[in-house]
């Protein structure tokens, strides 16, 4: 069968990685044998943010990049949906792949369900229940659109239940699989080394990482001058916190000429996007993780970190519940506080569940794809 994965974006690299690796060992011993076909929707055209992660982590070279790069919502969907189409059309895939919740995910969805071509969808069923949120758009429809949903925790299960998925007229078609992110952490986690730490001259526990890209944290002006304001805060009070910075974000910075803000803080120090072996690094030696990204959150409890979210709401509710991530919305003063919160608690005294799964969804993922298609006959 001919699998056509759709990516985009920095967190998407991660997530193909580990299912094109387990498409390659499953060839080997199963069949039917799955040809894949990658495209690139060029969503990230930053080297650090791209081309370096198929090198790192060793995914097959994208087939295609459209190299549409950043543009309004609207416009840079459209513009995906139009290249996308020609190529499913020349392409003629059985099944169209794709990951999360980005613009990119939405055009392949939107552009497979309207020529008739099978979608399955990798992290269905997340729900932050804010529709200002893009991602939150993206991921509804395309769950909608969906014929394969592969849900990484029971939550995301029992979201698609209530939003009437799997339709019971033509079975179900959703499958618990564990998060393929748990599978990167422990795959390259243990290939991750800590040259970065070197290279910067720090100690693992001595300093707090911060990530912020969102559109809700960066477009306004008030917000992200009051979350640079929290992140100086934090730094002179407590402890370093170095910052890589996403080129989006950058670019807000300069726009709004906030770039002042940050110098007048020196223990805030400012990075370039890292790697992804780069940033596993970063985190797992980090004391604390502040970040607005639905993934870095995650990522933290994998490496056994705790985490203040910056947003009103996440997906990932279980940590928050177990009290490995504390959420502090957009707030100054919330989120100082929360990370002193976080600093003070024992975090001996917490319990990492098992709520990702065991780290073989890619492997769980695969299997079911290949049982479609023997259904299908394909």
């Amino acid at each position: 069968m001919k699998l056509l994965t759709v990516v985009g974006a920095r967190p998407q690299f991660i997530k193909a990685a580990v299912v094109s690796r387990a498409i390659k060992e499953s060839n080997h011993s199963s069949s039917p044998e799955i040809e894949e076909f990658i495209v690139h929707t060029g969503q990230h055209y930053d080297h650090n943010m791209s081309a370096v992660f198929f090198d790192e982590l060793q995914i097959p070279k994208p087939d295609v990049n459209l190299e549409i790069g950043s543009l309004s919502h609207g416009r840079q969907t459209g513009e995906m949906m139009i290249r996308l189409e020609e190529l499913f059309l020349q392409q003629k895939p059985d099944l169209i792949l794709v990951y999360g919740d980005t613009n990119s995910t939405l055009a392949g969805s939107l552009t497979a369900a309207k020529l008739h071509i099978p979608i399955a969808h990798v992290e269905a069923g997340l729900r932050s229940f804010n529709r200002r949120m893009p991602e939150e758009i993206n991921r509804i429809i395309t769950d909608q659109l969906s014929e394969l949903l592969f849900c990484p925790t029971r939550e995301a299960v029992e979201n698609l239940g209530r939003e009437g998925i799997p339709d019971p007229r033509i079975g179900s078609g959703v499958f618990q699989s564990g998060d393929v992110m748990c599978d990167a952490a422990q795959y390259y986690g243990n290939i991750a080394d800590d040259s970065w730490l070197e290279e910067n001259q720090l100690k693992g526990g001595s300093y707090i990482l911060a990530t912020i890209h969102r559109a809700e944290s960066t477009d306004e002006q008030a917000t992200l001058t009051g979350l640079i304001e929290a992140l100086k805060a934090i730094s002179n009070s407590h402890l370093p916190v170095i910052w890589p910075v996403h080129p989006r974000t950058r670019k807000k910075i300069a726009e709004l000429g906030l770039d002042e803000k940050i110098k007048e803080a020196p223990a805030l120090k400012i990075v370039e996007p890292l790697s992804y072996l780069q940033m596993v690094c970063a985190e797992k030696n980090s004391r604390l993780i502040l970040t607005d990204s639905g993934g870095v959150q995650k990522e933290a409890y994998f490496h056994g970190v705790l985490c203040v979210t910056m947003r009103t709401e996440t997906e990932w509710v279980e940590l928050v519940e177990s009290g490995w991530n504390l959420i502090a919305g957009l707030d100054e003063k919330t989120i100082v506080k929360s990370v002193e919160t976080m600093l003070s608690k024992d975090i001996g005294g917490l319990v990492r569940e098992n709520f990702y799964g065991d780290g073989r969804a890619g492997e769980k993922i695969v299997a079911e794809i290949k049982a479609w298609s023997k259904n299908r006959g394909r």
